[in-house]
């Protein structure tokens, strides 16, 4: 059997507004609770993210999200129309720029927790 994960947790000071945010803007399926104190969002079959409130300090985590074109689209006009800054660099100020770069596109996006959100159409991760 291969290893995938399956879900992890993502800290938050609000986990109902965290989850709504991301599963709206990826338009995703969440609940506002799941099992135990969580407030997961479905990417898909086989990823859940889990976000728990909590008022200790955590670090920052990155998530990148490899989607199609079409979803690319869907998702950059929902950052847009949310009024979210966004930049085309992992680290730099918000210069609402899409990189095209390593062969598709990608942007990354902070939400309030301060976690870094990336999408992009091609994985510079996995070059073939």
């Amino acid at each position: 059997m291969s290893i995938q994960l399956d879900h992890t947790i993502v800290p938050s000071r609000d986990k109902v507004a965290a989850a709504r945010m991301l599963a709206e803007l990826l338009d995703v399926p969440w609940a506002p609770s799941g099992m135990g104190p969580f407030a997961p969002v479905y990417l898909n079959d086989g990823l859940t993210l889990d976000f728990i409130d909590t008022d200790d300090a955590f670090p920052v985590y990155h998530f990148c999200f490899r989607v199609t074109e079409a979803d690319f689209d869907a998702i950059l006009a929902r950052i847009q129309a949310q009024g979210l800054p966004y930049r085309s660099t992992v680290r730099g100020s918000m210069d609402m720029q899409v990189n095209h770069q390593f062969g598709g596109r990608n942007v990354y996006w902070n939400q309030p927790d301060g976690h870094q959100w990336e999408i992009l159409t091609v994985s510079y991760a996995r070059q073939p």
